[in-house]
This record gives structure tokens, sequence and C-alpha cells, in this order.
């Protein structure tokens, strides 16, 4: 399913939508060049899953948790280049815990996804518009109507 939006608040309530419809252990898996938009999804994930908090890129960090009914846990992949330098970020002990993971810079760690994790990949279009196609689970096939 491929949704295109005009600015930031349009990603914002698209990806709403979508955190009404995850559940624990659900993956995203995100792509997009730097500047994409992929920390401003993570904050509509957020508010559609009931999480009333500040959200900001885990950038040095690695990753940022987030309590509520389900957990969303927010990583940050980028400087991830080796299997070594995932285990000591602690992914796997994340994985199967009834958390959300979403994951920025998926690409540096996809051979180690599960094969049911949702990819959300977002474009930049001319100004502020992005094109957003999330693959995956059918849960999202109209989402975005």
């Amino acid at each position: 399913m491929t949704y295109t939006t005009k600015n930031a608040e349009e990603t914002i309530k698209f990806a709403e939508k979508i955190g009404k419809l995850l559940k624990p252990n659900d993956i995203i898996a995100y792509k997009g060049s730097m500047g994409a938009g992929k920390t401003t999804f993570t904050i509509g994930l957020a508010k559609g899953m009931g999480l009333d908090v500040w959200v900001s890129s885990p950038t040095f960090a690695l990753v940022y948790e987030y309590e509520g009914d389900i957990p969303l846990c927010h990583f940050d992949m980028y400087r991830i280049n080796t299997l070594d330098e995932l285990y000591s970020t602690g992914f796997f002990d994340y994985l199967d815990t009834g958390r959300v993971l979403a994951i920025e810079w998926s690409e540096n760690i996809e051979e180690t996804l599960p094969k049911n994790h949702i990819t959300i990949d977002i474009q930049i279009n001319e100004g502020d518009s992005r094109t957003i196609t999330v693959l995956g689970d059918e849960r999202f096939e109209n989402i975005g109507d």
C-alpha cells in the first residue's frame, strides 16, 4: 500500500492510523534516507498507540523505550555495521517481549529481522511531501482511504 502525504502533520496522522492497528511483538522496519521522516512517523505511531510521550530520534542512545499498554521501543541502527555491534545494543532481548519495535535504518540489520516484520519505506518528494509504502501486513491495505 502506498500513500502520499503533503507535510509532517499529514505524515503523523497517517502513522497514527497504523499505530492504532499495531499489536504486541509487531516490528516496524523503516527504510528511507536521512531526513525522510522516520522519527516523525514514529511520533504518529506513538500517538496512535495511545502513548502520551515525547518522541525523539534515538541516534545517540540507540534505543528509546516508551511505556504504555503496548510498549514502544524506537531503535536507530544507523551506526550498526556488524552482528557483534547489533548484539551489543541488546536488540535481540527485545524480540517477543510484547513490545512494538520501530527500527530506523533497518537496512543495516535486514538479515536479522524476523520474516513477519512490517516495512515502511518513506521517500522524500518535492518540499515536505512524502511517499510512504507499507509492506508485509494486510491490516494496513486500506489505511490510506
